[in-house]
Protein backbone atom coordinates (compact mmCIF):
# COMPACT_ATOMS: atom_id res chain seq x y z
CA UNK A 1 0.00 0.00 0.00
CA UNK A 2 1.40 3.33 -0.64
CA UNK A 3 1.31 6.47 1.39
CA UNK A 4 -2.04 7.44 1.65
CA UNK A 5 -3.21 11.22 0.80
CA UNK A 6 -6.74 11.47 0.90
CA UNK A 7 -8.33 13.88 3.48
CA UNK A 8 -7.59 12.40 7.14
CA UNK A 9 -10.40 13.67 9.15
CA UNK A 10 -12.45 11.23 6.74
CA UNK A 11 -10.06 9.02 7.22
CA UNK A 12 -9.80 9.25 10.88
CA UNK A 13 -13.57 8.91 11.45
CA UNK A 14 -13.69 5.54 9.60
CA UNK A 15 -10.53 4.56 11.96
CA UNK A 16 -11.89 5.68 14.93
CA UNK A 17 -8.79 7.51 16.01
CA UNK A 18 -7.52 11.13 14.96
CA UNK A 19 -4.55 10.61 12.91
CA UNK A 20 -3.35 14.22 13.07
CA UNK A 21 -3.43 17.78 15.66
CA UNK A 22 -5.76 19.00 13.13
CA UNK A 23 -8.11 16.18 13.04
CA UNK A 24 -7.84 16.72 16.63
CA UNK A 25 -9.71 20.25 16.45
CA UNK A 26 -11.80 19.40 14.34
CA UNK A 27 -13.81 16.66 16.17
CA UNK A 28 -13.01 19.20 19.36
CA UNK A 29 -15.11 21.77 17.72
CA UNK A 30 -17.65 19.50 16.89
CA UNK A 31 -17.79 17.54 19.95
CA UNK A 32 -17.11 14.28 17.71
CA UNK A 33 -16.12 11.03 19.57
CA UNK A 34 -13.69 9.66 17.24
CA UNK A 35 -13.91 5.89 19.24
CA UNK A 36 -17.35 5.92 18.12
CA UNK A 37 -17.89 7.62 15.08
CA UNK A 38 -20.29 5.62 13.47
CA UNK A 39 -17.95 4.76 10.53
CA UNK A 40 -16.29 1.66 9.88
CA UNK A 41 -13.80 0.52 6.95
CA UNK A 42 -15.83 -0.15 3.82
CA UNK A 43 -19.62 0.86 5.63
CA UNK A 44 -21.92 3.58 4.17
CA UNK A 45 -24.71 2.96 6.54
CA UNK A 46 -24.70 4.49 10.00
CA UNK A 47 -24.39 0.91 12.04
CA UNK A 48 -20.81 -0.12 12.92
CA UNK A 49 -20.43 -4.29 11.52
CA UNK A 50 -19.47 -6.85 13.34
CA UNK A 51 -16.08 -7.75 12.24
CA UNK A 52 -14.37 -11.01 12.31
CA UNK A 53 -11.07 -11.56 13.95
CA UNK A 54 -8.91 -11.09 11.13
CA UNK A 55 -11.00 -7.83 10.31
CA UNK A 56 -10.47 -6.78 14.06
CA UNK A 57 -6.60 -7.08 13.24
CA UNK A 58 -6.58 -5.61 10.27
CA UNK A 59 -8.21 -2.46 11.53
CA UNK A 60 -5.74 -1.89 13.89
CA UNK A 61 -2.53 -2.44 11.80
CA UNK A 62 -4.24 -0.49 9.39
CA UNK A 63 -4.72 2.73 12.27
CA UNK A 64 -1.12 2.04 13.51
CA UNK A 65 0.11 2.25 9.78
CA UNK A 66 -1.52 5.60 9.02
CA UNK A 67 -0.81 7.27 12.07
CA UNK A 68 2.68 6.66 11.65
CA UNK A 69 2.22 7.16 7.80
CA UNK A 70 4.53 3.93 6.97
CA UNK A 71 4.05 1.63 4.20
CA UNK A 72 3.22 -1.79 4.46
CA UNK A 73 6.48 -3.10 3.30
CA UNK A 74 7.83 -0.61 6.31
CA UNK A 75 5.68 -1.96 8.76
CA UNK A 76 6.09 -5.82 7.98
CA UNK A 77 9.99 -4.91 8.33
CA UNK A 78 9.99 -3.23 11.44
CA UNK A 79 7.81 -6.07 13.11
CA UNK A 80 10.42 -8.34 11.98
CA UNK A 81 12.50 -6.77 14.25
CA UNK A 82 10.48 -6.07 17.24
CA UNK A 83 10.29 -10.19 17.00
CA UNK A 84 13.84 -10.59 18.24
CA UNK A 85 12.19 -8.32 21.88
CA UNK A 86 10.77 -10.11 25.09
CA UNK A 87 7.52 -8.25 23.97
CA UNK A 88 6.78 -7.38 20.28
CA UNK A 89 4.58 -5.35 20.83
CA UNK A 90 6.25 -2.81 23.08
CA UNK A 91 9.45 -3.05 20.62
CA UNK A 92 7.16 -2.46 17.65
CA UNK A 93 5.61 0.88 18.94
CA UNK A 94 9.13 1.91 20.64
CA UNK A 95 10.61 1.49 17.14
CA UNK A 96 8.25 3.40 15.30
CA UNK A 97 8.64 6.04 18.48
CA UNK A 98 12.18 6.61 17.29
CA UNK A 99 11.63 7.39 13.89
CA UNK A 100 13.59 10.62 12.91
CA UNK A 101 10.26 11.83 11.50
CA UNK A 102 7.62 11.13 14.45
CA UNK A 103 10.97 12.51 17.23
CA UNK A 104 10.74 16.15 15.34
CA UNK A 105 6.86 15.54 15.93
CA UNK A 106 6.98 14.50 19.43
CA UNK A 107 9.49 17.38 19.87
CA UNK A 108 6.90 19.91 18.60
CA UNK A 109 9.03 21.26 16.50
CA UNK A 110 6.45 20.19 13.34
CA UNK A 111 2.56 20.13 13.45
CA UNK A 112 2.41 16.36 11.67
CA UNK A 113 4.69 13.53 10.86
CA UNK A 114 3.63 14.66 7.44
CA UNK A 115 4.96 18.13 8.03
CA UNK A 116 8.04 16.60 9.78
CA UNK A 117 9.41 14.06 6.60
CA UNK A 118 8.94 16.87 4.59
CA UNK A 119 11.06 19.33 6.70
CA UNK A 120 13.70 16.35 6.97
CA UNK A 121 13.84 15.70 3.44
CA UNK A 122 14.69 19.24 2.26
CA UNK A 123 17.52 19.25 5.48
CA UNK A 124 16.12 21.39 7.40
CA UNK A 125 17.18 18.93 10.84
CA UNK A 126 20.37 17.79 11.97
CA UNK A 127 21.56 14.27 14.13
CA UNK A 128 24.56 15.14 16.35
CA UNK A 129 26.02 17.82 14.11
CA UNK A 130 25.03 15.72 10.52
CA UNK A 131 22.35 15.89 8.06
CA UNK A 132 20.24 13.41 7.46
CA UNK A 133 17.57 13.53 4.59
CA UNK A 134 15.99 10.03 5.98
CA UNK A 135 12.40 9.96 8.06
CA UNK A 136 12.53 6.54 8.59
CA UNK A 137 15.72 6.78 10.31
CA UNK A 138 16.24 5.24 13.79
CA UNK A 139 17.13 8.20 16.24
CA UNK A 140 19.23 6.72 19.74
CA UNK A 141 18.64 7.88 22.83
CA UNK A 142 21.29 10.92 23.65
CA UNK A 143 20.86 12.00 20.56
CA UNK A 144 20.81 15.61 19.63
CA UNK A 145 18.34 16.97 17.30
CA UNK A 146 18.79 20.93 15.98
CA UNK A 147 17.62 22.68 13.31
CA UNK A 148 20.31 24.04 10.57
CA UNK A 149 21.43 27.36 10.80
CA UNK A 150 19.70 30.15 8.68
CA UNK A 151 17.10 27.50 7.95
CA UNK A 152 14.21 29.33 6.26
CA UNK A 153 11.22 27.46 8.38
CA UNK A 154 12.68 28.62 11.90
CA UNK A 155 9.63 30.82 12.17
CA UNK A 156 7.34 27.86 11.34
CA UNK A 157 9.14 25.53 13.62
CA UNK A 158 9.18 27.99 16.61
CA UNK A 159 5.53 28.46 16.11
CA UNK A 160 4.82 24.61 16.09
CA UNK A 161 7.07 24.45 19.39
CA UNK A 162 4.96 27.53 21.22
CA UNK A 163 1.67 25.10 20.04
CA UNK A 164 2.92 21.73 20.86
CA UNK A 165 4.30 23.24 24.37
CA UNK A 166 0.92 24.33 25.39
CA UNK A 167 -0.62 20.71 25.16
CA UNK A 168 2.40 19.03 26.76
CA UNK A 169 5.78 17.55 25.31
CA UNK A 170 6.84 13.92 26.30
CA UNK A 171 8.92 13.61 28.89
CA UNK A 172 11.53 11.66 26.95
CA UNK A 173 12.57 14.14 24.80
CA UNK A 174 14.13 17.39 26.47
CA UNK A 175 13.77 20.55 24.78
CA UNK A 176 15.48 24.25 24.61
CA UNK A 177 13.05 26.20 23.39
CA UNK A 178 15.38 29.24 22.65
CA UNK A 179 17.74 27.42 20.77
CA UNK A 180 15.52 24.64 19.07
CA UNK A 181 17.07 21.49 19.85
CA UNK A 182 16.12 18.69 21.42
CA UNK A 183 17.67 15.85 22.76
CA UNK A 184 16.33 12.05 23.13
CA UNK A 185 16.56 11.36 26.85
CA UNK A 186 15.66 7.89 26.31
CA UNK A 187 13.35 5.15 24.29
CA UNK A 188 10.10 5.29 25.71
CA UNK A 189 8.13 2.79 27.24
CA UNK A 190 4.52 1.78 25.85
CA UNK A 191 3.33 3.35 29.18
CA UNK A 192 4.72 7.03 27.74
CA UNK A 193 3.22 6.65 24.23
CA UNK A 194 0.52 8.59 23.48
CA UNK A 195 -1.00 6.31 20.63
CA UNK A 196 -4.47 4.59 20.75
CA UNK A 197 -3.77 1.45 19.28
CA UNK A 198 -3.71 -2.09 20.30
CA UNK A 199 -0.57 -3.24 19.20
CA UNK A 200 -0.93 -6.55 20.27
CA UNK A 201 -3.57 -7.01 17.24
CA UNK A 202 -1.35 -6.12 15.00
CA UNK A 203 1.22 -8.46 16.09
CA UNK A 204 -1.03 -10.90 15.84
CA UNK A 205 -2.49 -9.69 11.67
CA UNK A 206 1.34 -10.41 11.13
CA UNK A 207 1.83 -13.95 13.25
CA UNK A 208 -1.34 -15.48 10.83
Amino acid sequence: MGRYRGPMVKLSKRLGIALTPKCERHFALRNIDVKNPNHVIGSTSGRRKKLSTYGVQLWEKQKLQYAYGIREKQIRKYFEQAKKAAVTGDALMQILESRFDNVIFRMGFAASRAQARQMIVHGHFLIDGKKSKVPSINVKPSAIVTLKENSKIRGRVQSNYVDAAAKGIPTWVKIDSDKLVGELVKTPSRDEIDMDVEEQLVVEYYSR
